[in-house]
């Protein structure tokens, strides 16, 4: 059997193969094993997360739009897909691995609960007398404790690199070595397992799944919103970046319906973030002229980087969206009703522990009240959008029993 191929073109700081390989060895499949039927280690990851069930539950997840709002809206299925797309677009022009961008890219928004950041807000309050919650240490726990997939681990037992690129897709976790204080227990737990390092930087590749986070959903969230009437050309017309790629489409084609429009808006977004970050991100790896991946792990800076004028647009996008779109009554409405089915969905479970399905009431009764409220926060968490509500019918409201 031919081993896995070598990704093409890397760059010399590029992650070329998997420095801690895999925390649970694999017979056959293991890291460091030379065959493996012509997938290399990241391609796996990748594909594993694709396969697992946090991933096809996204499809019902709100990104900023309720499910049922509308088919076209995006959901964390979609923005995810985006993602992935910009982030491996960019690893490539940067001689970097794409898989491991790729895997990133598409594991980093599995621990959001139903209803995005109104259902985070509700989990978080309700855990406060027990860690509290956080999307970021769900997406490591459905990566390493919560798939029961394989016949032999819990977890998808993914490589070093897509783990620490996930935990890390924002940054180090620590300015040193040293106190753990205000790190999250899952994160401490697999730090003592494994030493993720955190005070360094991941990956060149993790750092762009990170900023194309960013591009996807900012550039995206104006197109839902002009679609959803959420905002008008007339508020967004005067934007850093948005104003000029408006005047330039009125000037090549004059009056265009508003779906060409909001598309054409978004895609030069995109491309003008893409292509600053590109630049700018060429220019101090040079600067630094690493050798190696673990040389851009231990920089003590970010070298995947947009310019000062495209961070500052960005901001002043980002804010703008928050007070009018993300904050918008219509939008408030419903996270409104969303963060009251959380909460009381989570008091209900804490108080009768007997209403949970019977996999989660039983590993729920096996230890003290912080474990208890952990595996609610974890039930609730998987759940999407539309199986909340209808839990939520279940428990509240009447009807027939066994519906």
């Amino acid at each position: 059997m031919a081993a896995f191929p070598t990704p093409p073109k890397l760059a010399i700081y590029g992650c070329f193969s998997s420095n801690k390989g895999r925390l649970l060895k694999e017979e056959s499949r293991d890291i460091h094993a030379e065959t493996s039927f012509a997938r290399s280690p990241f391609q796996r990851d990748r594909d594993r997360i694709i396969h697992s069930v946090a991933f096809r539950r996204l499809k019902h997840k709100t990104q900023v739009f309720l499910y049922h709002e509308g088919d076209y809206f995006r959901t964390r299925l979609t923005h995810s897909l985006e993602v992935a797309q910009i982030a491996r677009t960019m690893a490539r022009a940067l001689g970097l691995n794409e898989d491991i961008a790729e895997a990133v890219a598409l594991a980093h928004d599995l621990g959001h609960p139903p209803f995005g950041h109104a259902g985070e807000d509700a989990l978080n309050l309700a855990m406060q007398d027990f860690g509290g919650f956080d999307h970021n240490e769900q997406s490591l726990r459905v990566l390493t404790l919560l798939e029961h997939r394989y016949a032999n681990f819990d977890g998808l037992n993914l490589t070093f690199e897509t783990i620490d690129g996930v935990l890390k897709h924002n940054g180090p976790l620590l300015e040193k070595e040293g106190d753990r204080s205000h790190v999250r227990q899952t994160i401490k737990d697999l730090d003592d397992k494994w030493g993720l390092d955190l005070a360094l930087y991941p990956t060149a590749e993790a750092q762009i799944a990170n900023l194309s986070d960013d591009i996807a959903y900012l550039s995206h969230d104006f197109d839902d919103a002009l679609r959803a009437e959420l905002l008008t050309l007339d508020q967004i017309d005067e934007l850093p970046v948005v104003g000029a790629i408006l005047k330039q489409l009125h000037a090549e084609y004059g009056v265009l319906p508003i779906g060409r429009l909001t598309h054409e808006l978004t895609r030069r977004l995109i491309s003008h973030f893409v292509q600053d970050l590109l630049h700018c991100s060429q220019a101090c790896i040079a600067d630094a002229a690493p050798q190696s991946a673990e040389d851009i792990r231990h920089a003590g800076q970010p070298l995947i980087m947009h310019s000062p004028e495209a961070a500052a647009d960005l901001r002043i996008l980002r804010d703008f969206l928050m007070k009018y779109s993300w904050r918008h009554y219509k939008v408030n409405r419903m996270t409104s009703k969303s963060r009251k089915a959380l909460t009381a969905l989570f008091q209900r479970f804490t108080e009768e522990v007997n209403l949970l399905p019977t996999d989660w009431q039983n590993e729920a009764e096996k230890a003290d009240e912080k474990h208890k409220a952990r595996v609610i926060a974890d039930y609730l968490a998987s759940m999407t959008d539309r199986y909340a509500l209808l839990e939520y019918e279940r428990i509240f409201e009447t009807g027939p029993i066994l519906s």
